[in-house]
Formats: C-alpha cells, sequence, structure tokens
C-alpha cells in the first residue's frame, strides 16, 4: 500500500501489467527485471529494499508477490517455511499444496491479485477497455471455461462479486456476450502481433520481454562498460516493450509514466535454473525435502509431476 517503492518485475504480460498498474496508483518505480535465470537491478539499488512482482522469492528479508503453487506437501512443511513470511501469495493464505489441492490452485494472474488488494482501500477503476488485456495475461481467459468451479471460487475469494469490487467489472461484466468478447480479444491478440518480431530462429513476442535464453545467458542485455554493472537494455527491446506498455496504458487508462521505468545502468546476476524433469527426478516428498535443503531462490510447480526451480548460484542477490 505505500508509494514510492521499488519494484522488479517478472518481464512477461503479468509482471508488466503489475509494473504499470502500481506505478499509475502508487507511483512505484521499477528498476529491474527477474525470469528465473538473470536478474537485472539498477545500480546503487538493493532486492532487500524493492519488491519482486510476479514473483515469490524464498528469502525472509526480500519481499515478493507470486501465484505458483509452491507448497508440495502441506502435512511435511520444510523446516524453512518461514522464509515465505515476506511473500503475498494466494495459494499459501488458503494452505493449498500440490499433494492435496493442485486443482484448486489459484488460476489468475498476479494482477487481479493487486486489484482487489489495492481495491479494498483506494477507488480503483476499470475501464471496460481493460477487461482484454486483463483476461489475456497468464492465459486467464483459457481457464475461465475450462475450470469454471475453481475461478469462481476464486472470484468469491477475492470479492469480485461485490459490486464496488475493481474486479467486477472484469469478471461480472454483462455488457459482453460471448462473441463480443471473442472478437475483441482477437483484437488485442492482433495489436499484440504487430509488436512481435521474429529473427532468424528467435522469435519475440510483443508481450514479454525476453532477457535470457533456454541456457541462461543473457539476451537483450548489454554490457556498456567493465565491471559486473552498467549493463542496458536492448534499445530496439526497449521500443517493442514500450509500444506494448502504451497499448496497454491506453486500454487499461493506467499511465505510462516512462520516468519510472529503468531501462539501463544495471547490475547483472545469474543464476542456476533447472527443473525435476530435467534432473530426471520424480516429484516427491524425499525430493522436494532434499530441494528445500539447498534453500532455492523461487520455484514453481508446473504441473503435478514437475517443479522447476533457481539456486542462488553462481551470482548471489544484492
Amino acid at each position: 500500500m505505500k508509494k514510492d517503492q521499488n519494484c522488479i518485475l517478472s518481464p512477461d504480460s503479468d509482471g508488466l501489467l503489475c509494473g504499470l498498474f502500481m506505478s499509475h496508483y502508487l507511483n512505484w518505480n521499477i528498476i529491474g527485471f527477474y525470469d528465473g535465470k538473470v536478474l537485472v537491478i539498477e545500480d546503487g539499488y538493493s532486492c532487500k529494499d524493492s519488491v519482486f512482482l510476479d514473483i515469490e522469492i524464498y528469502r525472509k528479508d526480500i519481499r515478493s508477490v507470486g501465484h505458483h503453487m509452491v507448497l508440495y506437501n502441506k502435512k511435511r512443511k520444510p523446516f524453512n517455511w518461514d522464509n515465505f513470511k515476506s511473500a503475498i501469495q494466494p495459494n499459501i493464505l488458503r494452505n493449498y499444496d500440490t499433494t492435496s489441492d493442485f486443482r484448486l490452485k489459484y488460476p489468475l494472474a498476479t494482477i487481479h491479485l493487486l486489484i482487489g488488494i489495492l481495491g479494498s482501500k483506494f477507488t480503483i477503476t476499470i475501464p471496460e477497455s481493460a477487461i482484454c488485456p486483463l483476461l489475456f495475461t497468464d492465459g486467464v481467459f483459457n481457464v475461465l471455461f475450462k475450470y469454471p468451479e475453481n475461478v469462481l471460487n476464486w472470484l468469491g475469494y477475492l470479492k469480485a462479486d461485490e459490486e464496488d469490487n475493481p474486479l467486477h467489472e472484469v469478471f461480472l461484466n454483462d455488457k459482453y456476450s460471448v462473441y463480443t468478447l471473442m472478437k475483441a480479444m482477437d483484437d488485442f491478440f492482433r495489436s499484440r502481433d504487430k509488436i512481435s518480431v521474429r529473427t532468424g530462429r528467435i522469435s519475440e513476442r510483443g508481450d514479454r520481454l525476453k532477457i535470457s535464453h533456454t541456457d541462461g545467458s543473457p539476451f537483450n542485455i548489454i554490457k556498456e562498460n567493465t565491471g559486473n554493472q552498467n549493463y542496458k537494455i536492448d534499445e530496439n527491446a526497449v521500443k517493442r516493450i514500450s509500444k506494448f506498455l502504451i497499448l496497454l496504458s491506453k486500454q487499461t487508462k493506467w499511465n505510462f509514466k516512462e520516468e519510472n521505468w529503468s531501462w539501463k545502468n544495471y547490475n547483472f546476476l545469474k543464476f542456476s535454473k533447472s527443473s525435476f524433469q530435467g534432473d530426471e527426478k520424480n516429484l516427491t516428498n524425499a525430493n522436494y525435502d532434499e530441494l528445500m535443503k539447498k534453500n532455492p531462490l523461487s520455484w514453481a510447480m508446473t504441473g503435478r509431476g514437475n517443479l522447476e526451480y533457481t539456486l542462488e548460484e553462481p551470482d548471489k542477490l544484492i
């Protein structure tokens, strides 16, 4: 709820929407990006002085907001589970785990959680034109009719059925027919596609900032000088993402405050990301416990049988 905070975003549509939203309503400053493999953060700032948006960080002194499934078995929580004490996490709030509750996991995006939280204290206006980007992000539009019972349960939890809740306009809007919404979503996809590019074998979707390759090497991150600091985002990538932010701003009516977004003078940190599938391990109590002993920086269970995780090596958070 505080104004003028610094934040680090996941570099996809959900993270970008979160940054745009918090910058508009609370004048937050976007000072970096994190995708699980690399982190860029503006020189002179610390992760401890920032809030990670759209990714939960497993450190007691790091504030974060995320929505992934992170607990495997609530009957045997890790000994250091209080590492999440500075994280706002809907599945943790409802004590949901993969073993018993995977079908009940949070089905929306981080931006919807933030809108619900801020909407309980501030007047948040959601114009009709914002519905498409808010249903697009994280594939929420795919989830609505695939898991209606779970979505309705979470909308009740977020109090979206109350008329003064800003989420009411998004999910209980009676002006859209199914056909009209399909047409509007298609228009949004076409606008996104105009921003997307393909260079050789590498494609970059217009709704996300690609900052690393699959192997964890940097992408769209350029070193300007010697030393660990003074990296920047490639100018073409900045222009492309700025176009997407302008598109989001136009539809949500949330101001894109360019002065609040940092694209250069970064420190660059590289981490180790892997998965149980890549390690040829099954998702079991024993293997989960073994990972927790390694004190991962972040992770997410992407299905009942797989877990993707990041270890704080070779670099450490600053």
